[in-house]
C-alpha cells in the first residue's frame, strides 16, 4: 500500500511540473532560434585598426549590434555595410553602401536611409569604440540579409545626409575607408 502511494505521489508531482523541467530547455531552444552573424574588421595592410563586431537578431526581427573596435583617434567614424563581400581590394572592392530600395543615405532612424546606413562608432581617448546598438532594418536572413556582405569603418564621421557636400546623399561624406571585413553567420 505504502509502495501505491507513493507511486501516485510521483505521478501526481510529475503531472503538476508537466512531466520535466521546460525552463532549461526552452532557453536552450531560444537561443538556438536567435541568428547570429560576425565580422571582423581589420586594416588592409596590417595597420592598428581592429576589431570583432556581432549581430544577434531577435524573435521581432531586429539586430542586437556588438564588438570592440580599437586603433582610431578619438572622435565618431562612419559605420556602414556594403554591397558586396568582396575584400580582395582591400576596402576598396565592395561596392556601393547596401542599399536594396534604393534609397537615400540618412541617419539609422531616418524612414529614408540605405539598409547598411548604421551612423558612427565613437572612438574614446584610449582609441576603443564600444559598439552597442540596435537596428531594425538589417537582418541576418532575407532580402535585407548583411551576411556575406562587407562592413566598413570609415576616416571621418558620417553627416548622415544632411549637409551640402556632394557625397553627402550617398556616401554621408565619410570619407576613405580605413578597416572592413565580410560579415559571416557565426
Amino acid at each position: 500500500m505504502k509502495c501505491l502511494l507513493l507511486i501516485a505521489s510521483v505521478v501526481v508531482a510529475v503531472a503538476a511540473h508537466g512531466g520535466h523541467d521546460h525552463s532549461h530547455s526552452h532557453n536552450q531552444s531560444e537561443k538556438s532560434d536567435q541568428l547570429r552573424a560576425i565580422v571582423k574588421l581589420e586594416e588592409p595592410n596590417g595597420g592598428k585598426v581592429r576589431g570583432n563586431v556581432t549581430f544577434v537578431q531577435d524573435a521581432n526581427g531586429k539586430v542586437h549590434i556588438q564588438g570592440v573596435i580599437v586603433g582610431m583617434p578619438e572622435g565618431e567614424y562612419g559605420f556602414h555595410i556594403y554591397e558586396k563581400g568582396d575584400v580582395t581590394g582591400g576596402c576598396g572592392s565592395n561596392g556601393g553602401h547596401f542599399n536594396p530600395d534604393n534609397k537615400e543615405h540618412g541617419h539609422p532612424h531616418d524612414e529614408e536611409r540605405h539598409a547598411g546606413d548604421l551612423g558612427n562608432v565613437v572612438f574614446n581617448k584610449d582609441q576603443v569604440a564600444n559598439v552597442d546598438f540596435w537596428d531594425h532594418v538589417i537582418k541576418l536572413s532575407g532580402p535585407y540579409s548583411i551576411v556575406g556582405r562587407a562592413i566598413v569603418l570609415h576616416s571621418m564621421a558620417d553627416d548622415y545626409g544632411k549637409t551640402e557636400h556632394p557625397d553627402s546623399k550617398t556616401t554621408g561624406n565619410a570619407g576613405d575607408h580605413v578597416a572592413c571585413g565580410v560579415i559571416g553567420y557565426w
